[in-house]
């Protein structure tokens, strides 16, 4: 580190320590005030008071220690809980709008509560974001007493609720819901044709539970609702067959990075010859050079069992964080259908886009934001930039006993399987629970496989169901337990040694607490750090280890050549690498490729934000239409708002198809981003003449031949689609091409 980043540490870590001391300030107010001798019904009393000051307009700031008292009080009586110290420190950052980093077992979903229901006695509204449904459910059931006791009402959202259920839940003082459930349901609220079908209320304050995961991993995923089955177009079957008569290294070649494919000059001329379509770079063939790129993106970059899996007939996708089947994914139309084809399945249309917005864009909604999660800190820069959220880091309510062993380190994939299951059987002779951390569904069957030759049964978790996961996650510590999982399965669950049971904890504790094993180094330390996380929560003992060799993916993927010198390099070998330099270069590699992933969300993000700026603009004409009260008859807005969300969509739909194929334009060394950016401006200025002339004509049309009370809008060719449904997109394209190690 020089002394330009020593100074800068110094500096950060005397601010964090500032923070801290002013959280301690507040705790040490709170903690003068005692409730114990108060009844129920002055504590109740209380809180309608403090509700009717903080609306006739005192501030938030002002009453926090009030409300942290009366809540910390309510939730011993209602829960047997009374938060610790450091809970009412986290509650306070929160208020005001930081991210707080606390250890797991710390217990985030109460010092949640606090600053939930401070904001909430505004009358406005609060939503308590969370990672799944199951654990929306759980949050709102397990705290929703102690917000009822103070006369707040709470509610939750999940799949499948009716318009009424969504609507009763988001009236509701504090909502638990999920980020992506939130923003379908505005999604939806953004195409109805009636004020009643609107199920949010304006946003407020959302505070975001395991926010990296929410911030970061998926702030980029596009949440989509479509409608109408478009039908397929382009024979994916050409192209993928096509694909597989391209050689690499011939015909086509990846970037630096093998993120990206790119055809060679040898494989356009075969691939024009093939399709007989003439120079492919010209305009005219761009659906063909974007189709063909797609075939060659699903057939040499996407694995089965990595990143999607074949199910029942159906193509699931692989969380690229997670490891388990992201649901209700896909990726864009032209990639989705890329690999469809590639596994020989008929191809289906995701239908035509209604409407779109980023995780990301959404939580910007929202006047104000916290968050909360137990691995902040390595993405600290990229929170205050991207979100303006500092982090703030809560001391553990007991220090951490948890031991992390340096990783071993092996040349070959082989090697470090037999060492892992030579070390897993070892440390299950002693019946030491043991949970270990996959990268892919393979990979997870794999060590499954071997595992049970070693004579080690084992749990394995690598699909969805969040109930039954949290259930097999929560006995991961129990004594005799190997559980093989995915990197984040059960997150938001602790493991308790023992499984809850007394006596089991301290027989587990004994013999040295939960073991956690990854097989891998991930491409971010964030996401080390989580699985490292499931072991020695509040004070417990455990350790974590790393397994890792020169042939993993993320040491492959950037080559051995560029990472290991020359001279450290070794042919296989069964045992473990000691050199230093090994454990160096792999956390290099780790640094540089966080930051290298951070630069291209930012590059992306250009990309979206301009659609965003553009999806602002259309949806504050369409609110203004929707709700207006004038001389204009509900034909004619019937008629306008049709027109508006038909050229909105065709717009989506036009963006789309620009986007799948812009990165072929850094070929002609022309910036992609520029060339987006002037198509689609182009595009959107024409939207308000299309949607008048669209407007006037059909109006026109329908004075001339139907009395206005009869009109049948399907007849018409105006009817909206009868069936809508939503998915995320999993976008793979990257434009970046350089090298990130600069050797």
């Amino acid at each position: 580190m020089n002394f330009a980043s020593k100074l800068m540490q110094k500096v950060k870590d005397r601010f964090v320590q500032h923070k801290l001391k002013h959280y301690m300030d507040k705790l040490s107010e709170i903690s003068r005030v005692n409730l114990q001798s108060w009844d129920n019904e002055r504590l109740q009393s209380e809180s309608i008071k403090l509700k009717k000051s903080i609306q006739d307009g005192a501030s938030l700031d002002e009453k926090l220690v009030e409300a942290y008292a009366l809540a910390g009080e309510a939730a011993s009586r209602v829960l047997g809980m009374r938060p610790f110290d450091v809970q009412y420190m986290a509650g306070a950052a929160m208020h005001e709008g930081n991210l707080v980093e606390m250890q797991t077992g710390e217990g985030k979903t109460l010092a949640a509560v606090m600053p939930a229901y401070l904001n909430a006695l505004q009358g406005n509204g609060v939503h308590i974001l969370t990672f799944n449904d199951y654990l929306a459910g759980r949050d709102a059931e397990w705290m929703g007493p102690v917000y009822r006791f103070l006369g707040l009402s709470v509610g939750f959202v999940k799949e499948g609720m009716t318009i009424q259920e969504r609507k009763q839940a988001y009236a509701a003082d504090i909502t638990y819901v999920t980020a992506k459930e939130a923003g379908f349901d505005y999604l939806r609220d953004s195409i109805t044709m009636s004020e009643s079908d609107i199920v949010h209320r304006p946003f407020n304050y959302a505070i975001v539970d395991e926010a990296d995961s929410l911030l970061i991993d998926e702030a980029r995923v596009p949440l989509v609702i479509a409608g109408e089955v478009a039908s397929t177009g382009e024979d994916g079957s050409r192209m993928a067959n096509l694909a597989r008569e391209l050689k690499l290294g011939e015909d086509y070649d990846f970037d630096e990075n093998k993120r990206n494919v790119f055809l060679t000059d040898r494989g356009s001329e075969k691939a024009e010859q093939i399709l007989r379509s003439g120079n492919l770079y010209e305009a005219h063939n761009s659906h063909l050079l974007t189709s063909l790129n797609c075939a060659l993106h699903a057939e040499s970059l996407l694995k089965r069992d990595v990143d999607y899996m074949i199910r029942d007939g159906k193509l699931e996708l692989i969380d690229l964080y997670t490891g388990r089947v992201a649901e209700n994914r896909h990726w864009p139309d032209g990639l989705q259908a890329a690999v469809e084809a590639k596994e020989g399945m008929q191809t289906k249309s995701s239908g035509k886009i209604l409407g779109t917005i980023t995780l990301q864009h959404l939580l910007s909604l929202y006047p104000k934001i916290s968050g909360m999660t137990a691995t902040a800190q390595d993405s600290s820069e990229e929170f205050e930039e991207t979100y303006s959220l500092q982090v703030v880091e809560i001391p553990p309510n007991r220090p951490r006993v948890r031991i992390d062993h340096d990783s071993r380190i092996f040349t070959h994939k082989e090697a470090k399987l037999k060492a892992l299951v030579k070390e897993i059987a070892e440390v299950h002779a002693t019946k030491r629970p043991i949970l270990i951390g996959t990268s892919s569904v393979e990979e997870s069957d794999l060590l499954a496989v071997e595992l049970k030759k070693a004579g080690v049964p084992c749990h394995v978790l690598n699909a969805k169901n969040d109930e039954k996961e949290a259930e097999v996650i929560a006995k991961a510590g129990e004594l005799g337990a190997v559980t093989v999982s995915t990197n984040m399965a059960g997150r938001g669950v602790d493991i308790r040694l023992g499984g809850g049971n007394p006596e089991q904890a301290d027989a587990v504790a004994k013999l040295g607490g939960l073991y956690v094993i990854g097989t891998h180094m991930n491409e971010s330390a964030r996401i080390d750090n989580q699985l490292r996380g499931r072991a020695g929560r509040q004070g417990d003992p455990g350790s974590s280890r790393f397994y890792v060799c020169l042939e993993d993916e993320l040491i492959n993927r950037f080559g051995i050549e560029k990472a290991i010198p020359a001279a450290y390099r070794t042919k296989k070998q069964e045992e473990q690498l000691e050199a230093s330099i090994f454990h160096k270069k792999m956390e290099h590699i780790q640094r540089v490729v966080m930051g290298q992933n951070f630069e291209m969300r930012k590059d992306l993000n250009k990309y979206s934000d301009m659609v965003e700026e553009q999806r602002r603009i259309q949806q504050e004409k369409r609110e203004v239409l929707l709700t207006n009260r004038d001389s204009l008859s509900s034909t004619e807005r019937y008629v306008r708002l049709y027109h508006m969300d038909r050229s909105w969509s065709d717009h989506l739909a036009y963006v789309s198809y620009i986007r799948e194929g812009i990165h072929l334009e850094s070929l002609a060394n022309r910036n992609p981003v520029d060339e987006f950016h002037n198509r689609i401006i182009h595009a959107f200025e024409q939207l308000p003449d299309k949607i008048e002339a669209e407007t006037a004509k059909t109006l026109k049309k329908i004075s001339s031949t139907t009395p206005k009370d009869q009109i049948d809008w399907e007849k018409e060719g105006l009817k909206i689609p009868s069936r809508t449904w939503t998915y995320l997109i999993q976008d793979q394209f990257m434009e970046k091409k350089t090298s990130i190690f600069g050797l």
